[in-house]
């Protein structure tokens, strides 16, 4: 069989139809890679597909992290710029891009899917595992820029489907440490609102679920740096994550955690119980 030939079968294995929909950071990177690597070896993008039996238009889908390699793609290109090991290595640690997440959350969401404890505060805004349908959607139109109607779309999904973790996993401990003013800011009609605090003692009412409210006169404390999340792994590694403008921070280094872990719990003794937290919630809802 010819290259020629080759390149032609197996980009049908690698069709238009897989085309990354949102490229995820590790494929740019990946493909960042590839490039270098293909550069310094002396190859165009057409000699090179002819050493690794694909396309041009193939190699350099990959280089922008539009598509995600298949195996005999990333051994190929190991063998063709030197096996440095580079690649292969690399390679493992690719990951799809996911639509409705930002780029820079996508890896705590996916640790959240398989964590067995995590804990959350929030003094921005209403958490989005806890968010009503009416109030995530209130905060994504709300984005600058504009979110395009198919984005928002996603979005929307990917939040509503991030929180059936809290019924389908009712075992796992879920925490969560929100200031009051977050509950006392307004959107929507009297009805959004309404339907906000249902939702939120709803999701809130299971065993596993602890929600509570740091009240307005507890005055400062040693969480006002920011949002933060807390999770503990399968293997019982503990990660954090904090974010803000237009990124986030895995935080795996574990002096570093370790103080989070205790601004957290400290916060925790100062916040109003599960029991008169709700108790607050029901309140504000009456008070509408």
């Amino acid at each position: 069989m010819s290259h020629g030939d080759a390149s032609e079968n197996d980009d049908l294995a690698v069709c238009e139809a897989e085309r990354e929909p949102d490229p995820s950071d590790s494929l740019r990177t990946f493909g960042a890679v590839v490039q270098a690597l293909r550069e310094h070896a002396g190859y165009s993008r057409v000699e090179f597909g002819e050493a690794v039996r694909f396309s041009k238009h193939t190699v350099e889908s990959v280089e922008l992290g539009r598509r995600m390699p298949d195996e005999s793609f990333v051994e190929r290109a190991e063998e063709a710029t030197g096996n440095t090991g580079a690649l292969r290595k690399s390679a493992r640690h690719l990951t799809r891009g996911e639509a409705g997440l930002a780029a820079w959350f996508r890896q705590w969401a996916n640790l959240e899917k398989v964590a067995v404890s995590l804990c959350t505060y929030e003094c921005r805004l209403v958490p989005g595992l806890l968010q009503s349908e009416a109030y995530a959607r209130a905060v994504f139109e709300g984005t600058v820029p504009v979110v395009p109607d198919d984005q928002l779309a996603d979005f929307m999904a990917k939040r509503m489907e991030r929180q059936r973790m809290l019924l389908e996993r009712p075992t796992t401990p879920f925490s969560f440490i929100v200031e009051e003013h977050v509950f006392r800011r307004r959107f929507g009609d009297v009805e959004q609102m309404r339907k906000l605090f249902d939702h939120v003692l709803e999701l809130s009412a299971p065993r596993n679920v602890t929600l509570q409210i740091v009240p307005l006169e507890a005055g400062l404390h040693a969480c006002l740096d920011g949002p933060l999340q807390l999770l503990e792994t399968p293997k019982g590694q503990r990660l954090a994550y904090s974010e803000g403008q237009q990124n986030g921070r895995l935080i795996s280094d574990q002096k570093e955690v370790s103080l989070l872990q205790q601004r957290y719990d400290t916060l925790r003794s100062q916040a109003l119980n599960a029991k008169d937290s709700r108790g607050l919630l029901e309140r504000l809802r009456g008070e509408l």
